[in-house]
C-alpha cells in the first residue's frame, strides 16, 4: 500500500473510532446514570488520537530505518557480490537501481544498477507490506484499547488534554533543540577554524583574502574587520540611514495626521514591503539602483565610482527594513496614554509639539527595541548583498566604494568545490557564530527594552 493510503486508512480507523466512541458515551447521559465525567466528543477523540499517534509514531521511526534495511536485503543478494568495494562508486550503483525500482529512472550508466533493480524492487514492496501490516495493527490495538476504557467514570477529557499538552511539548522541544543543534555545529566547526588561525587573528585582522592562504599562516588572509566594517556600515549605517527617517514619519502620519480611511488603505500597502521576496529587492538593486548610483557618482565627479557600492545595496536593504520600524513606531506611538496627548494640546501646544515633545519621548522605548530589531534583520540579510554588494573587502567611508559584508563571504566560502577540513571553508563557520553571536544581542537587547516600554504603558 502506498503511503498516502496508508495514512488515509489510519485516520479512516481514527474516525470510525471516534464516531463509534461517541456514540457509546453518548448512551451516559441517560437518567439511570448519575454521573459521567467528559462530554462524549471527549472520549471520541481520545479514541481518534490513541488510533492515530502510535502507527504515525511507527512510520516517522520507520521512514529513517527502512531504506537501510532494504539496502542490507540488497546487498545479501549473489548479484550484489559484483558490487565494488565500499565507495562513491559502490554509492553510485545502489543509488541508480534505487531509482531504476521506484521508477524514477529510465536507464543507468551502471550494468550492475539494472540488475540490482529487481531486488530493490522486491525488498522495497517486502519492507513495504510489513510497514503497512505493523500500522494497521498498531492502530487497530491502540483504538480497541481505548474503546475498552470508555465509562462513565473515566477521565476522557484529562486525557485528551494532556495529549495536547505533550503535543505542544513536543513541538516547543523540536524548535529549541533545532536552536541547540544550529548552535553546537557552528561551535563545532568554528572550534576546527580557530584550532588552525588563532582568534585574534580573525577577529582584529584587516585583510581578508581567503583565496590566498599561506599554510604556514593562515590567520595572515583570513582577518575579519574589513567584513564586519562593511556589514555595519551597509546593514546599521545606510540601511538605517534610509529606513529610520522614512519609517519613522510613515508611522507619525499614520497614526497622527492620516484620515481613518486613508490608514485603514495605506498601512496595508506600507506593509506589502515586508512581504516582497528579498531575491526581488536584489534583483532591483543590481538592475535598476546599482546602475543609477553609479551615474549618480560620475555626475558627482566621483569617476571611479562602482557598480557593486555600498550606497546601492544598503538604499534597497533600508527600503526592505521600512515596515518593520514603521510598524514598531506605529505600535508605540499608539500605545502612548491619550490622557498626555489630550493633556499637551489643552495646555496649548500645536500637534508637532506635541508629538515632538511629549509622545516620541513617550513612545521611544519601543522605537528604540524597534530600530535594534531593524538592525539585526538588516545585517543578517543574505540576498541583497550577494546580487548587489561587492565580494572585495575594504575598509572604507565611501558609499560609492566596493564593500562585501559577512553574509556575502559566507555564501562565496560555501559555494565551489572547497573540502570542509580547509580554513578557507571553515572560515564561513566562524563567521557564521560571530553574526549569530551579534544578532543574539541585538536581539536581547532590543526586546528587553521592548519590554520595559509595555510595562510602563499597558
Amino acid at each position: 500500500m502506498s503511503a498516502l493510503g496508508l495514512l488515509f486508512t489510519v485516520i479512516g480507523l481514527a474516525l470510525i473510532g471516534w464516531l463509534a466512541a461517541r456514540m457509546r458515551a453518548a448512551t451516559f447521559r441517560r437518567p439511570r446514570v448519575a454521573r459521567f465525567s467528559a462530554l462524549p466528543a471527549h472520549h471520541g477523540w481520545f479514541v481518534a488520537v490513541c488510533t492515530v499517534v502510535p502507527p504515525l509514531i511507527f512510520l516517522a521511526v520507520w521512514a529513517m530505518t527502512a531504506p537501510a534495511l532494504v539496502t542490507e536485503a540488497v546487498l545479501a543478494t549473489p548479484a550484489a557480490a559484483a558490487l565494488p568495494a565500499p565507495g562513491f562508486e559502490r554509492a553510485s550503483i545502489l543509488s541508480e537501481a534505487r531509482e531504476l525500482a521506484a521508477g524514477r529512472s529510465y536507464g543507468a550508466f551502471h550494468d550492475l544498477a539494472e540488475t540490482l533493480a529487481p531486488a530493490y524492487a522486491a525488498a522495497q514492496t517486502r519492507y513495504d507490506w510489513i510497514a503497512t501490516a505493523a500500522a494497521l495493527l498498531l492502530a487497530f490495538a491502540g483504538g480497541t484499547l481505548a474503546f475498552t476504557r470508555i465509562r462513565p467514570d473515566f477521565a476522557a477529557r484529562t486525557q485528551v488534554e494532556r495529549g495536547v499538552m505533550l503535543l505542544l511539548l513536543v513541538a516547543s522541544l523540536i524548535a529549541i533543540l533545532t536552536t541547540v543543534g544550529i548552535v553546537a555545529s557552528l561551535l563545532y566547526e568554528s572550534g576546527r577554524f580557530f584550532r588552525m588561525v588563532p582568534i585574534g587573528d580573525f577577529l582584529f585582522g584587516t585583510h581578508w583574502s581567503p583565496q590566498v592562504i599561506d599554510p604556514r599562516d593562515p590567520g595572515a588572509s583570513l582577518g575579519a574587520v574589513p567584513l564586519f566594517w562593511g556589514t555595519f556600515f551597509i546593514g546599521a549605517v545606510i540601511a538605517m540611514a534610509v529606513a529610520i527617517p522614512f519609517g519613522l514619519m510613515s508611522a507619525i502620519y499614520l497614526t497622527q495626521y492620516a484620515h481613518p480611511t486613508t490608514r485603514r488603505w495605506m498601512k496595508p500597502v506600507l506593509e506589502m514591503l515586508a512581504g516582497v521576496p528579498t531575491v526581488v529587492y536584489g534583483y532591483f538593486a543590481a538592475l535598476t539602483v546599482a546602475p543609477a548610483v553609479r551615474q549618480l557618482g560620475v555626475a558627482l565627479g566621483i569617476h571611479w565610482a562602482s557598480s557593486e557600492s555600498a550606497l546601492a545595496a544598503g538604499a534597497v536593504m533600508g527600503v526592505m527594513i521600512i515596515p518593520f520600524v514603521s510598524s514598531m513606531a506605529d505600535d508605540s506611538i499608539a500605545a502612548v496614554p491619550a490622557a498626555m496627548r489630550d493633556g499637551s494640546l489643552a495646555m496649548g501646544a500645536t500637534s508637532s509639539e506635541t508629538i515632538r515633545k511629549v509622545i516620541l519621548p513617550a513612545a521611544l522605548p519601543g522605537v528604540v527595541g524597534g530600530i535594534l530589531l531593524a538592525v539585526s534583520r538588516a545585517i543578517g540579510e543574505t540576498m541583497i548583498v550577494v546580487m548587489a554588494a561587492s565580494g572585495v573587502a575594504t575598509l572604507t567611508l565611501n558609499p560609492f566604494s566596493s564593500t562585501t559584508t559577512v553574509t556575502k563571504q559566507i555564501v562565496d566560502l560555501l559555494t565551489g568545490e572547497a573540502e570542509f577540513t580547509s580554513a578557507k571553508t571553515l572560515a564561513a563557520f566562524a563567521l557564521g557564530l560571530t553574526l549569530f553571536a551579534v544578532t543574539l544581542a541585538l536581539n536581547v537587547v532590543a526586546l528587553s527594552v521592548v519590554k520595559r516600554y509595555r510595562e510602563a504603558y499597558e
